[in-house]
Formats: structure tokens, sequence, C-alpha cells
């Protein structure tokens, strides 16, 4: 061997290595976030990314995931669930570590499906469906409750605050919208007030007259939604417009967005608006720093921001805490481990259901904005 050779050989091998280890210490960790990113339910998608991006960046500063910078992945599903599932096979093809999705349960439960094969952790920071987490799936998590203590929450308000006698119950036909419904009125049967009309509507429908007479008919004092703000909107402007301006409207998590006052066509139609949602976030000695930082920048950290913040942070401890990269080892460790996050400490059962659900009541004012009620009955 020439000595010319045994230098271009070492220079070149010399090359290879420094490469390779450049190449290991950028290496990224790829997170998805799935959700509506387009069509109706866009907010929420925004919400998603704007709480994704900002945890990203914070956990990247001080030192990121074993060593790796989070590389977000973006997913939209357009709350369709066919899309969710092609949303779910690109983010496995992308080699995504976990994925913050999706919002809609019925786009969150079979995209959880292509997860589970693929050994990639998912945590949705909005599907409360109890399908999501009741299937044996052993890496998929909630950042929310679920449908059966949100359902409880609103029957009991129902009762014991609104004083309802006769509720109309109505859902959108959609997994969520319609497991919400169930779950409300079960609880109002449970206390002894039995819904005097259950009925659903489509998803993009805008006409409700035909469904507003059938409220009117059987004199219904409070009417329950179940669904999201495209269609709440549209359906409690057209109760008051049609005169049912005393009826007290409740809704759910799936309105918890501005976009309810662009829907309903102006804030003095969702004025008196009652939803359920978890414990605001924002308020939160926890959340005080972030929430500061995004005011700051001119945005306001509203409905699910702080929930796929809280996201990514768990996924971060998840893989930091297991010391891998691995799904089922960082789902190991939540189920086992709390961890410390901007909505404060959160731990996980069996199931991948949170061990504690704070559901709260909120009403909407005449200036088109939501404040958690202080005082539930």
């Amino acid at each position: 061997m020439s000595q010319t050779f045994y230098r271009k050989g070492f220079l070149a091998l010399a090359v290879a290595t420094a490469i390779g280890a450049a190449g290991f210490a950028q290496a990224d960790v790829k997170i998805g976030v799935a959700g509506p990113m387009t069509g109706a339910n866009a907010s929420f998608g925004q919400q998603y990314m704007k709480g994704a991006q900002a945890a990203a960046d914070a956990i990247n500063a001080a030192g990121g995931v074993n060593g790796e910078k989070i590389v977000l992945v973006q997913g939209d599903d357009a709350c369709e669930p066919k899309q969710a599932v092609a949303v779910a096979n690109k983010m496995s093809q992308e080699k995504v570590a976990g994925v913050v999705g999706h919002f809609c349960s019925s786009s969150t439960i079979p995209a959880s499906e292509v997860y589970d094969e693929a050994g990639i952790i998912a945590i949705t920071p909005g599907s409360t469906n109890p399908t999501v987490t009741e299937r044996g799936l052993s890496a998929m998590f909630r950042m929310c409750g679920r449908d059966d203590q949100q359902g409880v929450v609103a029957g009991d308000y129902i009762v014991d605050v609104l004083k309802g006698k006769k509720i109309a119950v109505i859902n959108d036909k959609d997994t969520y919208g319609k497991g919400l419904a169930d779950a409300t009125a079960k609880q109002l049967t449970a206390r002894g007030v039995k819904p005097v009309l259950e009925e659903g509507l489509t998803r993009g429908e805008k006409d409700f007259s035909a469904l507003v007479t059938k409220i009117r008919s059987v004199g219904a004092d409070v009417v329950y939604f179940g669904g999201l703000h495209p269609e709440a909107g549209p359906l409690v402007r057209q109760l008051r417009e049609q005169g049912l301006k005393d009826v007290k409207f409740m809704s759910d998590d799936g309105v918890v967005t501005d976009e309810l006052v662009t829907t309903a066509g102006g804030a003095q139609y969702v004025d008196g608006v009652y939803m359920t949602f978890g414990a605001d976030p924002r308020l939160l000695p926890d959340s005080k720093a972030v929430v500061e930082q995004f005011r700051k920048s001119g945005y306001e950290p509203e409905g699910y921001t702080l929930y796929a913040y809280a996201s990514v942070q768990a996924l971060a401890a998840g893989f930091n805490g297991a010391k891998s990269n691995k799904g089922e080892a960082a789902a190991a460790f939540l189920k086992s481990h709390p961890v410390k996050t901007v909505m404060g400490e959160k731990a996980w059962d069996a199931k991948g259901d949170l061990k504690v659900s704070d559901y709260v009541v909120y009403q909407w004012d005449k200036d088109g904005k939501y404040h958690q009620l202080e005082k539930q009955k």
C-alpha cells in the first residue's frame, strides 16, 4: 500500500467519522402534531400547533430529549376519520417517536390503531370519548378527561344550578358529540330528570329551523348540545332569533374557542351560554410564565393551547425518564411516574387516562369571552 493511498484512506475515514459524529450530534426526535389544521375546526388545530411549538422550543433550549432536539411534524386530519388514518400512516413512515393528537374522537380512535401497531406513543389533548382508552392500547394517553366524567358535571349542573325541568339533549351524530350527549342524558336521568327530547343534527348543517320548532314544542327550558362550535353557534343564534331567548343553552369542550362567537354571528348570541371544560390552566401557578410569554407575543393561549404544550412536555418526560425514544418504554414510564407540566403534575392509570379529572363550568359573556365560574353548587 502506497503512503499516498494510506493518507487518502485515512483522510476519507476521518471525514466519514466526522460526518457520522456530526450527524449523531445533530440527530432529532420527531413528534407529530395531528388535528384539524384546515376546515371548520381549524382553530383547534392552530391551538395544538401553538402550544406544541412553544413547548418544543422550551424543551430544546433546556437540552432536548435524550440529547436530541424535538422537531414537530404537522398532520392535518380536518376531523375526518379516513384522513386521520392517512395522517397516522404518514406519521409512521416519518418515524415519529410520539404524537400529540388527534382532536376529534372519531379521528383519534382509528388513527391510534395505526400508532399502536407502529409502537408510537400518542397523547390526545382533546379527545374525550371513553373508547379512546378502553381498547387495551398500551401507549395511548389523554391530557384531558372523559365524556363519562364531563357528562356527570354537565348533568349535575343542569339539575342543581340551572334548575332544568325540561331538557332537550342535542348531538351532532359524531363519536364525540353523541357520546357526550348520551353521557349527559344518562346523568340527567339518574338525577330524575329524563330529557324531553333527544335529537341529532348533521355536521355542516346550518338551518336548524325544524329542530328549533321541536325544541319549542316540548317546552324545553334548557338545551344541551354535544358537539363542536361550527354547529353550536348557528343553533344558539337560531334559538334566540326564533323567540327562545330565555331557554338556557349549555355545551361542552368542543366550543372552547373564540370561533364560537364568529359561527354564532356575534357576541350577543353567545352571551350567557354555559359550557364544561377542564379547570382553566391559564390560572395555575405552573402556567404563569408560559402564559405571559404567549401574551407578550400577542397570542392568548385559549382552549387546548396549554393542553398541547403539556402533552409535548409529557412525551419528553416519558422519553427522558425511560432513557429511550421508544414509545413502549416512554408509555411504561408515564404509567408509573407522575410528571410536571404547565398544567400542574399529571399522573395516568393503566389505561392511559388521567388519575384526576377537573371538569368545571364556564359561561360566555356579552363581550364574547368565556370565564370559569367561581362558585359551583
